[in-house]
């Protein structure tokens, strides 16, 4: 439906900034909302008239910080069951009327919006399809459409056969100008093996990883006293599957005192309440031993732990590259394989140690590995080129359509990997 002449959304447009969406779907964990707000900051301390709004369903989202002209809107909230259903995550209300409320939000919010750039984050139409709409009309107004994706997806036959259920590659050509991903080829290719067109290769382009930087806030006072001398971060993300993980490191360090360092344990928001209570109990056992629910500046934490131990996500991975820690590493490999595909790559390259979780969780392991710490090459000692040019590409891949002015000149300066 057109809007008449005089409607004063529409008048407003004329003079403005420019305007960029990010959708996430964000169902559970941290990981995409931090990758959205990674990329927003960078792009309004790059572009000064530039305006971003990130749509999130994430339950914590307004727990953190964001720069001057970058905002946020919340949509209801679902969550994952272990059964791979959806379910709404607080409102009493069946899936289907949670989704139409989220797709109806999402539509309005990018109509009155108009961004001249909407990012997608991960899922090409949203979460079962809740973005088909909003790209529609976006389209339909000649804005650009950019896909994110992190270096890896999942292992190529389970994502060919999630991607054909979804109908996605029909909706990349469809709806795409381009496909942005978050790494590199010769560490990883999220798309292999998929029957890609020449239109859809055409639009992939390899940016780098997304280089994280510390905050500038200043920590409040309740800062962990072990941080006060040389130690571990042990951190699982959004903590919904990290209980092995610190399981693994207590039982470390209830078999071993002798471990070169302290640890801070971050349990992660969504670790299961009674877990959390029950890590606590044993970490407030253990002299070497602190642990904290969850703090929003955890690239701080990192930056002055002497090594972090963590699960294999794709944010905790560019911590670690971007603070150039000494890092352990216990990828999940369940319901995605896609931590264990990054961490052994990394791992081959030699910039971290990885151990896998084969069930038994032996304490003597993890605290060989931790001795083995302090002895590690740093990832700065492998030189990968382009590896953390993340940001420096999508700016400029952004740029041409944020002045509304694209010329061939300047996206001959783009210095991002196109697959062969």
């Amino acid at each position: 439906m057109s809007r008449k002449a005089h409607d004063p959304v529409m008048a407003s447009r004329a003079g403005r900034g420019a305007r960029v969406l990010i959708y996430s779907h964000d169902t559970f964990g941290l990981g995409h909302l931090r990758r959205c707000r990674t990329i927003a900051h960078s792009l309004v301390e790059t572009h000064e008239d530039l305006s971003v709004l990130i749509l999130s369903g994430s339950p914590i989202l307004g727990s953190f910080d964001f720069r001057r002209r970058v905002d946020f809107v919340r949509v209801p909230g679902v969550i994952k069951l272990r059964n791979g259903e959806y379910t709404s995550l607080n409102l009493q209300l069946q899936l289907e009327e949670t989704l139409s409320m989220r797709s109806s939000i999402i539509r309005h919010t990018a109509d009155i919006f108009d961004p001249d750039v909407l990012i997608v984050d991960k899922e090409p139409l949203g979460l079962r399809g809740e973005m088909q709409g909003t790209l529609e009309m976006l389209r339909a107004r000649g804005k650009r459409l950019v896909l994110g994706l992190r270096d890896v997806l999942d292992d190529p036959g389970t994502l060919s056969v999630e991607w054909e259920r979804k109908n996605v590659l029909p909706a990349l050509e469809e709806f795409y100008d381009e496909v942005w991903v978050y790494g590199l080829p010769q560490m990883c290719e999220p798309l292999e093996g998929l029957p890609l067109t020449e239109d859809i290769r055409r639009k992939v382009t390899y940016t780098g990883y997304l280089p994280i930087a510390v905050p500038e806030t200043v920590f409040p006072a309740e800062v962990p006293e072990i941080t006060n001398r040389p130690f571990l971060l042990v951190t699982t993300g959004g903590g919904g599957d990290g209980d092995v993980l610190i399981e693994w490191v207590l039982r470390a360090y209830e078999s071993e005192r002798m471990l070169p360092y302290p640890a801070l344990l971050v349990l992660g928001p969504f670790l299961q309440p009674e877990k959390q209570l029950q890590f606590m109990a044993r970490a407030a056992e253990l002299d070497a031993i602190e642990a904290i629910v969850f703090n929003p500046y955890i690239e701080r934490l990192e930056e002055n732990a002497a090594g972090i131990v963590a699960m294999g996500g794709y944010n905790t991975f560019c911590e670690i590259l971007s603070l150039d820690k000494r890092a352990v590493v216990v990828p999940r490999t369940a319901p995605r394989r896609e931590q264990l595909i990054r961490t052994s790559r990394a791992q081959e390259l030699g910039l971290m140690r990885m151990l896998e979780d084969d069930g038994r969780m032996d304490p003597e392991e993890m605290a060989q590995a931790l001795r083995d710490l302090p002895r590690q090459p740093r990832p700065s000692e492998t030189i990968v080129p382009g590896l953390l040019e993340g940001l420096i590409n999508v700016n400029r891949l952004i740029g041409p359509w944020l002045d509304r002015r694209p010329t061939p000149e300047m996206g001959d300066t783009v210095t991002a990997f196109r697959p062969a």
